[in-house]
């Protein structure tokens, strides 16, 4: 039971909210416009959290054997920096997740276009190796993008625009003109969360040599940043709202701008890192809430 308890620990439930939120609103427009499959939603929602539990057994293996989870750290600790979990373990269970990932991949894409849309399923094929890639070299391998400071811009794609836009398409067989803004504001929250985790990691990042956009821009600049990226996602979904009004219930969404604005206040108010780790929740817990609503907005 112990062990059972680490090996959770190490898959990081709280991250797997997060990871679903574009599915959720893609899912939500797809009803809509009457291309919804249960079978696509659940194999997307699936598929996506086996990405995302990919990705976070690759981070912890390494930035465990790399040395940047160490007693510096403030973040929770992690299963290879403990000891609880060997190195070989994780990266064993790293290859069955491999497995696991791209057999969902490769069975929804199938569901959702078969051989009927060949160039289409050539593609998603592409997408589901290349999120498999994005995951497992986030902080694995000598030339890992997490430490060059483009963890974000992957998390932005991936989380945002593949998550929302190409969720989509898989129902509908093409693009919709509608799916763009709220891919860009989910995209924006969930750069968000891994700038905010950064910002608390940022000094033993340093330390360490993990280059990420909290180290590169410093104390003062990141939360410049760090306000950018929310206050956008407020102006882009605020947008949204205009241009595809129909009643009142298309402002509801808008509740999630509360915990926003909160969270900006206590984040630019912080002088403790240690202190941020808690905002890292409530932040991926609104983002939630947000694509949540808005996508019940639509379809009120």
């Amino acid at each position: 039971m112990q062990k059972f308890l680490i090996w959770l620990s190490a898959i990081r439930l709280r991250t797997l909210p997060l990871s679903i939120s574009g599915i959720i609103l893609a899912s939500c427009f797809a009803y809509y416009n009457g291309v919804f499959d249960w079978g696509i939603f659940w194999l997307a929602i699936l598929t996506t959290l086996s990405f995302q539990i990919l990705s976070n057994l690759a981070n912890d293996y390494g930035d465990g054997i790399k040395g940047t989870d160490n007693n510096n750290r403030i973040g929770p600790e992690r299963a290879v920096q403990s000891g609880k979990i060997t190195p070989e373990e994780l990266f064993n269970a790293i290859k069955i997740n491999v497995l696991i990932s791209i057999g969902l991949a490769f069975f929804l894409v199938f569901w959702a276009l078969g051989v009927s849309h060949f160039w289409l399923t050539f593609f998603f094929f592409l997408l589901g190796l290349a999120s498999v890639g994005a995951a497992l070299r986030y902080t694995m391998g000598n030339n890992a993008y997490g430490y060059k400071a483009l963890g974000d811009v992957f998390v932005f794609v991936f989380f945002g625009l593949v998550s929302v836009i190409g969720c989509y398409v898989l129902y509908a067989k093409q693009v919709d003109h509608v799916v763009y803004l709220p891919a860009i504001t989910i995209g924006l929250l969930s750069t968000g969360v891994l700038n905010l985790n950064n910002m608390r990691d940022r000094v033993s990042d340093k330390d360490s040599n993990k280059i990420t956009m909290a180290v590169k821009l410093g104390e003062k600049n990141v939360k410049i940043y760090h306000n950018t990226l929310i206050i956008s996602s407020i102006i882009i979904s605020g947008l949204f709202a205009v241009l595809y009004y129909t009643s009142a219930f298309s402002l509801m969404f808008m509740i999630a701008y509360i915990p926003l604005l909160l969270h900006l206040k206590r984040v630019n108010r912080n002088k403790v890192h240690k202190d941020l780790d808690p905002e890292l929740k409530k932040l991926a817990l609104t983002t939630v809430l947000l694509a949540i609503l808005m996508g019940l907005a639509f379809l009120l």
